[in-house]
Parts: structure tokens; C-alpha cells; sequence
């Protein structure tokens, strides 16, 4: 009998024996990826029946038939894998609101009525208007960096997000911690990793962010203002013919996608575009040279990232996923960071590079109907960040010596979990 690390090893051990759930594999899932990619671009668990999706193609396949493929996971979605979520948590969660299913987790044609009232708060045309904003949002951000050297997530990547979320959405920025906490509480639940204590923790702050909303929306009903929240609670929603309200359950559930996907996915991003441009420096050098390389760069790092990771899909009709026959109540587990690193699709796809003529074609955003809708936001953030942080912070170096970077433990999200670095801060011109 072969020693428990080579039975483990994700390299040489039969497929479906590797635990793809497992903190450790999670810190660098993409040499087994090329590996399913080109042995089991689909297999189904034979424990846990799910169905694993590795290429470019069949990922993009399954998004094209949402109805087959249903996004109704909120059972998966609240317990970060198959599991099911405790009886503990559940009774905490029990002192707030359980959410109702509205965009991630809602099919046609529920999801195209709540897609289209928050997408009122994305729009080009409100995107477009946010230049200036944004730039001196981030001016004022690096204004508040120490001089020499910092963490970058935590001084620069993790508020710039989130600051323009809260704005957004109409609530103070000064309420930064207790945001940055509940967006780390949603996190954690959605990890698939963490641990009982962890877990109850996480669910004692969803109700607490669940609290504090439920007043803002109050607030907003008696009190219309020109944010997004208000125009939500005031937004009618068609339900068989008859206009209503939102309710609680609804309108929280928005908010809490707005804040996870409005923060985390883009603070991650900002976080990870730095470390690949500092791993590469010739191609940061041609960067700070042709400022005009920006845009398909943040695609690039996008897909390099691929910060939505892997994602759940609920099978709803018989049907076929490459060699592999699927039926109802089947659990499939889309691999975005997977089909992101396709040699079919990207040529040297585990190569980071500025210039790849073909990077907005990755999955980063997703794809089909449950594309995320906040993608525009997240590129006018990342577009206006990343040239300014390279002029004002000269000299920019990882700084190692306070230890290796690593990545988030999570099933479905992926990121850099902290980066240090060293500079030289120029005053703003």
C-alpha cells in the first residue's frame, strides 16, 4: 500500500480521492485543474454526487441553459459546500430574516425582475459619471497610506470598494468596520472550510448587519433619499400582475449581494493586479510607460484570479455535460479558476500577460443571465486605481519579510488574504 501523501498527492492520486475542499489544496488548485482539465474534464464524485466542471467550454456551455442548470443553490450557498447548514446556526439565524431568493440565487423570471430594479444602481451611463469620484477617492486612500510601506489590502484595496459601495448605497462611511466585518461574515459562510465556531460567529453577525439594514430600510421608507437602498424600498416589484413593495427578506437579500459582490471580488482583485504586476516586472514597467495597456490588463488579472472561483449549479432536467449524464437534483460545481487557465481558450494560460489579445473573453464575471451585474463598477474602480497607485507609490516592492502571501480558504471565492509591500509615497501632484 502506496504512504498517505502519495495516496493525497492531487498529482497522482486517482481524481475523485483528491478533496478539493481542503484549505491546503485551496492555496494552489491550478496544477490539479490542468490535470482534470485534460484527464476528467468532467467527473461526478462518487461520494458526494457532485458533478465537477473544469473546461472553458463546458462551463460556458452549462451558463447557457439557466433553466437545466438552476442557480436556486441557497441551501449550498449558506453552508459554503454540500453540507448543511447546523441546527446552532440556524438558530441564531432564526433572530433575523432568512433571505429570499432574488438574483444569485433565483431563476427566470424571478431573477430578471430583481436583476433589473438593482441594476438601476449600475447602469453605464451612472458608471460613467463616477470618474472623477473615484479618482479622488482614491487619491484621498493613498493619501492615508504610511509613507514607506503597508499591507495594501487592508490600507488601500479592501476601502476602496467598499467605500464606494457605502456610498452608493446611501449609508455612512464612518459604519467601515462593522462593513468590513459582516462582508467577512458572508465570506466565511460561503468558504466551505471554516469550522463550528467560526460558523456561529459568522451567523451572529449576518443577523447584526440584517438588524442594522432592516433600520436603514425604515429610515429610507419614511425618508426617501437619492441612494440605492432608498430607490429600492421604494422600487415596485410585479408580482403577478400586482405592484408591491419588497419586503424585508427580499430587499436583504439584494443588499447583502451588492455588499459581498461590490466588495470582496474587486478588493481581492486590487490586491492580487498588484502582487502579478510586482511577479512581473517587465510587464509592470510597460504598464507605468503606456498607462493605455490599463484596461486590458485588470482583464488579464481578472482572469490570472478568477476571483469567483467555482460556483454551484442545481440540475433541474436530464441532460448532458460532456461525457457525463446528469438528472434532477444532480449538484454541479462550475470551475471558473479552471476554465480561466484553458489552453484551449488562452494560449500559456498559466502565464500572466498584460497584452493578451483575447483576455475579456475570461469567466471571471461569470456568464449568461447571472453575469455579475456590479462587473462595470468593479472595472471603473480597478481602471482608475491601478495608474495612480503606480505613479504615486515609487519604488513599489513585495516586502517578504514579513512572511509568504497567501490565499483566502474558500470553496467558491479566491484572493489574496494579505500583501505587503514597500515604497516611497509621492505627495499628490
Amino acid at each position: 500500500m502506496a504512504d498517505t501523501a502519495t495516496q493525497l498527492d492531487p498529482m497522482t492520486c486517482p481524481i475523485h480521492e483528491v478533496d478539493t475542499f481542503d484549505a491546503g489544496f485551496l492555496q494552489d488548485p491550478y496544477p490539479f485543474y490542468e490535470r482534470t482539465r485534460n484527464e476528467a474534464p468532467v467527473y461526478r464524485h462518487p461520494e458526494t454526487n457532485v458533478v465537477f466542471v473544469a473546461t472553458y467550454d463546458l462551463v460556458k456551455h452549462v451558463n447557457t441553459k439557466p433553466r437545466i442548470f438552476s442557480n436556486k443553490f441557497a441551501e449550498q450557498l449558506r453552508s459554503g459546500s454540500t453540507s448543511s447548514v447546523s441546527q446552532e446556526e440556524m438558530e441564531i439565524l432564526s433572530q433575523g430574516w432568512i433571505v429570499a431568493d432574488t438574483m444569485l440565487t433565483a431563476d427566470p423570471p424571478e431573477h430578471s425582475r430583481y436583476r433589473k430594479l438593482a441594476m438601476k444602481a449600475f447602469t453605464y451611463k451612472r458608471v460613467l459619471q463616477m470618474t472623477e469620484y473615484v479618482d479622488e477617492l482614491v487619491h484621498d486612500l493613498i493619501d492615508a497610506m504610511p509613507d514607506d510601506g503597508c499591507e495594501f489590502k487592508t490600507a488601500f484595496a479592501n476601502k476602496l470598494p467598499m467605500y464606494v459601495i457605502s456610498d452608493a448605497l446611501g449609508v455612512p462611511r464612518e459604519k467601515f468596520d462593522e462593513f468590513e466585518t459582516w462582508s467577512n461574515a458572508f465570506v466565511l459562510m460561503l468558504s466551505g472550510v471554516a469550522d463550528k465556531d467560526m460558523r456561529l460567529w459568522g451567523a451572529q453577525k449576518i443577523v447584526e448587519f440584517q438588524k442594522y439594514f432592516v433600520g436603514v430600510i425604515e429610515e429610507k421608507r419614511a425618508r426617501p433619499t437619492d441612494d440605492v437602498i432608498s430607490d429600492l424600498v421604494h422600487a415596485d416589484l410585479a408580482d403577478e400582475g400586482d405592484p408591491r413593495k419588497m419586503t424585508y427578506e427580499e430587499l436583504l437579500s439584494i443588499l447583502q449581494q451588492l455588499l459581498v459582490a461590490g466588495n470582496e471580488t474587486t478588493a481581492h482583485t486590487l490586491t492580487a493586479g498588484i502582487k502579478f504586476l510586482l511577479e512581473n516586472p517587465e510587464q509592470m514597467a510597460r504598464l507605468k510607460t503606456d498607462p493605455t495597456l490599463t484596461p486590458n490588463m485588470v482583464e488579464e488579472v481578472l482572469r490570472y484570479l478568477s476571483p469567483t472561483n467555482n460556483m454551484w449549479r442545481v440540475v433541474t432536467a436530464e441532460d448532458q455535460i460532456g461525457d457525463v449524464s446528469v438528472t434532477p437534483g444532480d449538484l454541479v460545481l462550475l470551475r471558473y479558476g479552471s476554465a480561466n487557465r484553458d489552453v484551449c481558450k488562452f494560449a500559456d494560460p498559466d502565464a500572466f500577460d498584460i497584452e493578451r489579445k483575447n483576455a475579456k473573453e475570461h469567466l471571471a464575471f461569470g456568464a449568461g443571465i447571472h453575469t455579475c451585474l456590479g462587473s462595470q463598477l468593479a472595472r471603473k474602480e480597478m481602471i482608475t486605481a491601478f495608474p495612480i497607485i503606480l505613479d504615486r507609490l515609487s519604488d513599489l516592492q513585495l516586502d517578504r519579510s514579513r512572511g509568504e502571501f497567501t490565499y483566502l480558504p474558500s470553496v467558491l471565492l479566491r484572493g489574496v488574504t494579505n500583501l505587503n509591500v514597500t515604497y516611497s509615497k509621492k505627495v499628490r501632484g
